[in-house]
């Protein structure tokens, strides 16, 4: 079965190796934290054969057995998972372990800081929803823990494992139909159909297994509306008033309270991404309109059945958006006076810039339209127009470039 190195997410563990921090790679179920662990195992085996490796995957029914055994024998069931640990731990060496879908052990949280004050253990876990990062955890592991958040393929990924390279528009057009998901993009080889056969089954279980079993929810054909609302919202500002008040014109009554609810779960289950707004002349957080983006869009094309060319400018938002989450940015929803900035990146070293993203601009008055919020900014930041046109050119110190070409070819 044919994997591509997820180079940068290889660096960051890389980095990370022996210090004294729990590797947490978190996000979406499927989009390739196992495999990623893997690749990861392989690298310290290349450095040294020898190396002690234990990994264990809680999704395996031999694991969950061991924790429930615990359970039923009125012990906690995190001990019966930590005991194995330790009990093959190599003495006097670093032992790498491994721990996939922790949140699947019953008070993860408390092997997780036993684990961690074991002088021979360098420890790295994946999980599948942010409960991993919760308040409760987080109090425990203050300063302990370093989140490495996983995506699905990015577009440069997905042409080096597709081989498609030879027409990278066509294969764009291929890639907002089929997403990044690693088996989706496999299955798309064999027709659409599977894709989408793939993907419905993928958001089946993360309902199931990272939402409905952690939260109650009273009305599944109200959750779902929430979610189609969402998926067709894609780079707009939203709020769960806007969104009640819309379902319940549609004859689907539901509250505010449970929107935001709704809302909460699907973060937290890496479904979707939620960005705020930020006030760039007054330069402060605000706490309303935000936008939510899709974590992959081939959910859209598998729950929707909704055509690429349907609201193609706010779809390559939400793939400059991830793309932007991958290159390891703070984003925000710029504002600045009545207008809005698609995106206010900073990055990790303090460097700011202003990014407008539209599929064309080829039409003056639409050119016109985007860069107008861009000289209202009285500062000398970066500021980037991001469009499928071909042409390239700077207006006033505005920088137009390819998408595809920044996809491809700006890592920085």
């Amino acid at each position: 079965m044919k994997t591509i190195a997820r180079k940068r997410y290889l660096e960051t563990l890389s980095v990370l190796k022996d210090k004294n921090l729990i590797k947490v790679a978190t996000g979406v179920r499927r989009c390739g934290k196992s495999t990623l662990m893997t690749q990861f195992q392989d690298l310290l085996r290349k450095e040294n054969a020898r190396v002690p490796i234990l990994a264990i995957n809680m999704d395996m029914p031999e694991f969950r057995l061991l924790a429930e055994k615990n359970l039923s024998a009125g012990q906690a069931g995190w001990k019966g998972i930590y005991d194995y640990i330790i009990r093959r731990l190599k003495k006097n060496v670093t032992n790498y372990v491994f721990i996939d879908e922790v949140q699947n052990v019953p008070e993860f949280e408390k092997m997780l800081e036993g684990l961690y004050v074991h002088p021979n253990i360098d420890l790295y876990v994946t999980g599948s929803n942010a409960f991993l990062l919760s308040s409760e955890l987080a109090t425990l592991l203050t300063g302990r823990a370093y989140e490495i958040n996983v995506l699905p393929f990015s577009f440069a990924e997905y042409l080096e494992f597709t081989g498609k390279t030879a027409n990278p528009v066509r294969a764009f057009a291929e890639y907002v139909r089929t997403g990044g998901f690693p088996e989706a993009v496999r299955l798309s080889a064999d027709g659409n159909h599977y894709v989408n056969e793939y993907l419905q089954t993928v958001f089946k279980n993360i309902y199931n297994n990272d939402i409905s079993k952690r939260f109650t929810i009273n009305a599944k054909e109200s959750y779902h509306e929430v979610v189609t609302f969402l998926i067709d919202s894609i780079g707009s500002r939203v709020s769960a008033g806007n969104i009640a008040k819309v379902l319940t014109t549609n004859k689907k009554k539901i509250d505010n309270k449970t929107v935001s609810k709704y809302l909460d779960t699907l973060v937290e289950a890496y479904l979707f991404y939620k960005v705020n707004r930020y006030d760039i002349k007054g330069k402060q957080h605000l706490a309303t309109q935000e936008k939510y983006y899709l974590v992959d869009l081939g959910f859209r094309n598998a729950l929707l059945g909704k055509e690429l060319a349907s609201d193609a400018g706010h779809l390559l938002e939400n793939i400059v958006y991830l793309e932007l989450k991958r290159r390891n940015n703070q984003v925000w929803i710029g504002k600045i006076n009545n207008f809005e900035v698609d995106f206010v990146v900073r990055n990790n070293e303090g460097f700011t810039q202003y990014i407008q993203v539209a599929q064309t601009v080829q039409n003056p008055t639409t050119l016109e339209r985007e860069i107008a919020p861009f000289n209202s900014i009285e500062d000398h930041h970066e500021k980037l127009l991001i469009t499928m046109d071909y042409d390239t050119g700077t207006y006033n110190g505005i920088k137009k470039i390819n998408a595809i070409d920044w996809l491809i070819k700006n890592e920085k």
